[in-house]
């Protein structure tokens, strides 16, 4: 009877410290981890959030690149960081989604994350160096098969977007391409500039700026609809490979058990700040989609795309390389 008496009083005293940790969040600086090496667009997007959260908190917002393994080793340090939402990931959907179907990770996605908020959504631009003798889609083709395994296609890593692009370009198309993974797309821009590799599924706001200074050419873009960064290029899909369609996500996650009212305070700075003018209008211009939900939809949302991509890497027999 006793017990039973207690635990009202319990719950009570627990709830109050959990309101009173939201209202006093953050009380000092938050680190947010981006699992990619600078310079590709999940890097932007956390630095463009981090400026106006940093505004809007009065705390530093803290941006910690942990590239490698292509995004555990960041994904990892948020799972074992403490539940109080002071360490955050911008993740996307390689580390949350299809590495789940290609690694044995330390970390179980539905166990040790509390999501956030979606981001955004962001479409991939076929690119290519200046030097491949390719205007459009179907020229790329044309060369791919009358050159069996000799184009390079450079990704962000095994089993992100960028990558299934690639897959699915071979699977449709029907040409041998090789697949040269790298710990990001910073790195693997690099090379395609330097013509190292022969072209890329890349991230927009990476790619741009190079497709406007003649560095790159543009030939599709990944998504099933025209991106308003690049109206000029046609779709994959419309440019010669019928039913082409990749879109990455990304989304803010924090460590599993951090107080619901501290999550919820997260989600709707961040859902404040992604929806100021000149956010949309910086993000926009860079090929960046942006997309907010509540926790719980970020979430399910999650959990669909980990068994619809782990059913993908099953079906067409992908291995890590």
């Amino acid at each position: 009877m006793l017990i039973l008496r207690v635990l009202p009083g319990v719950a009570v005293m627990c709830s109050l410290a959990f309101a009173a940790a939201a209202q006093n969040f953050p009380s000092r600086p938050v680190r947010m981890i981006v699992p990619f090496p600078p310079g590709g667009s999940t890097d932007l997007v956390a630095r463009v959030a981090a400026q106006k959260l940093s505004e809007l908190w009065g705390q530093q917002v803290v941006i910690d690149n942990r590239g490698g393994a292509n995004g555990m080793i960041g994904a990892d340090l948020v799972a074992k960081a403490s539940a109080d939402g002071y360490t955050a990931v911008l993740g996307t959907i390689g580390p949350f989604a299809i590495n789940a179907g290609l690694y044995k990770m330390s970390y179980d996605i539905a166990r040790d994350f509390a999501p956030i908020t979606y981001t955004a959504n962001i479409a991939n631009v076929l690119v290519v160096h200046p030097s491949i003798a390719a205007k459009d889609v179907k020229e790329l083709l044309a060369l791919a098969k009358a050159k069996p395994g000799q184009l390079s296609f450079g990704s962000s890593g095994t089993g992100g977007a960028p990558h299934m692009a690639v897959e699915l370009f071979k699977l449709l198309a029907q040409v041998n391409v090789v697949h040269v993974p790298y710990k990001g797309g910073g790195p693997a821009m690099a090379d395609l500039v330097g013509g190292q590799i022969s072209a890329s599924f890349a991230s927009m706001p990476s790619a741009i700026p190079f497709i406007k200074a003649g560095k790159l050419r543009a030939l599709g873009v990944s998504a099933s609809k025209r991106s308003p960064a690049l109206p000029d290029t046609p779709t994959v899909a419309e440019a010669g490979v019928a039913g082409f369609a990749v879109l990455d996500w990304q989304g803010l996650f924090t460590t599993a058990k951090t107080p619901p009212a501290v999550v919820a305070k997260f989600n709707a700075d961040v859902v404040r700040v992604l929806a100021m003018p000149d956010v949309v209008e910086r993000l926009n211009a860079a090929g960046v989609e942006i997309q907010t939900s509540t926790p719980a939809a970020w979430g399910d949302f999650v959990k669909t795309e980990v068994a619809k991509w782990g059913k993908v890497v099953k079906d067409a027999g992908l291995k890590v390389e």
